[in-house]
């Protein structure tokens, strides 16, 4: 395993980080695979672990807590986030000051631990001025509950505002963001790339392998899997990326992969690790085995011949207006 520093700051993650997003606590025998596979992440050299408060309901933080708890604190690093409604409440929701103060010490209980190493702002919250979300978040850097803050699908405008409200406000800086990025979606290299570089913030997106859609299981003329995540994710967000065209993308990557004695996960991760500004890529996985080919994708290079007939099969249209 290959580690990288998280921006300009010092701490250092695993280029690839173990996400709880599908946790499924549904079932014991579902949970011992589980446990299974975040010990072998960590035996892998897996030191980055996210959550969050809202990921099945609470539990999964919980879920998580009692398998880290196994591991010197000082090995791992783990962040979870807030935003989305973990109760009823008119105020169980959101970023104001009173939601964050709530949440950031329900989760330390629930992974059983004094700090977060990171903590995201999970959405922008339109309801809250952004100065006192960014006021508590620079406050629980100082408190010693949260090491480096940041946030997660907030747009380019969204952050370079927070970043300037920072700067005038004299708080403790913003040192990260995990939006989404992979081959099918790579918006943040039209602008927030750039932006986090100018400021030293790293970079851990979520979801690298497009939902699932760049491992290569569903494939073009071929019926879903049966208890794949397109047969039992509720928001079918994985569906609606099951196209044609994209199919055809993964046949095409699949080749290339497979003409490099890998896979399509291996290739993609690499492709997203290429970018040197992304710190770790924080990737799902239902069992151990799916960890240990993730886990293959940290130093494995690729080539500029490569990347260019990946380009062309992408055919990724940068954003761009000229003005003049």
């Amino acid at each position: 395993m290959k580690y990288r520093k998280l921006g300009k700051w010092g701490l250092k993650v695993s280029e690839i980080a173990l996400g709880s997003w599908m946790t499924d606590v549904g079932s014991a025998e579902v949970i011992e695979i589980a446990k299974g596979s975040i010990r072998r992440a960590y035996d892998l050299g897996v030191n980055f672990f996210d959550c969050a408060d809202a990921y099945s309901g609470g539990k999964a933080e919980v879920f998580l807590g009692n398998i880290l708890k196994e591991f010197e604190r000082s090995s791992y690093v783990v962040s979870s986030k807030v935003f989305f409604p973990t109760g009823n409440g008119v105020n169980d929701r959101g970023l104001s000051k009173k939601h964050i103060t709530e949440q950031i010490d329900k989760s330390l209980k629930n992974l059983q631990v004094d700090y977060l190493d990171m903590y995201f702002c999970h959405r922008y919250d339109e309801n809250t001025p952004m100065e006192e979300t960014l006021q508590m978040m620079s406050d629980l850097v100082v408190q010693g509950k949260i090491l480096y803050y940041g946030v997660s699908e907030w747009s380019p405008v969204q952050i370079t505002e927070a970043l300037h409200l920072i700067k005038e406000m004299g708080l403790r800086p913003m040192s990260v963001i995990q939006p989404q990025y992979n081959m099918m979606d790579r918006y943040i290299e039209d602008e927030i790339i750039g932006i986090c570089e100018k400021n030293g913030m790293g970079i851990v997106p979520f979801s690298p392998l497009s939902q699932g859609l760049l491992t290569g299981k569903y494939r073009k003329g071929q019926p879903v899997p049966e208890g794949s995540r397109a047969t039992r994710q509720k928001s079918k967000q994985i569906n609606d990326l099951l196209t044609d065209a994209n199919l055809e993308k993964v046949e095409k990557l699949t080749k290339i992969a497979a003409d490099m004695g890998t896979n399509l996960s291996v290739l993609a991760l690499a492709w997203a690790l290429r970018k040197p500004q992304i710190s770790s890529l924080i990737t799902g996985a239902t069992r151990p085995e799916q960890i240990e080919n993730n886990v293959a994708s940290s130093g494995f290079e690729l080539q500029d011949d490569v990347l260019d007939e990946i380009e062309n099969i992408l055919e990724y249209k940068p954003f761009f207006r000229k003005i003049g």
